[in-house]
């Protein structure tokens, strides 16, 4: 199963309206990923093994050298953006 991590500064109110989102998403193209939340320190174990990380621009700098891809959200609240992007990061 794909697994995607929704991050923001703290890991509480922004990653978790991202993750919603997501899964709404990922429901919509039909596909089966598990999707967490976390802050952008904890990172590096939050993503150890996913596929995908979400995250705003502003920080995806913190994020640091990763094997998973990192997707730019700009609207958390656009869910016709978060799939189009995650369906490009996982097509």
């Amino acid at each position: 199963m794909k697994r995607i991590v929704a991050i923001c500064g703290q890991g509480v109110g922004t990653s978790a309206i991202l993750k919603v989102n997501a899964e709404r998403a990922l429901d919509r193209l039909g596909i089966r990923a598990s999707v967490s939340a976390s802050d952008v320190a904890s990172v590096g174990t939050a993503a150890a093994n996913a596929q995908v990380i979400l995250t705003s621009p502003e920080l995806v700098e913190s994020i640091g050298k990763t094997n998973a891809d990192v997707v730019v959200i700009d609207n958390y609240f656009d869910v016709g953006e978060i799939e189009r992007k995650l369906e490009d990061a996982l097509g």
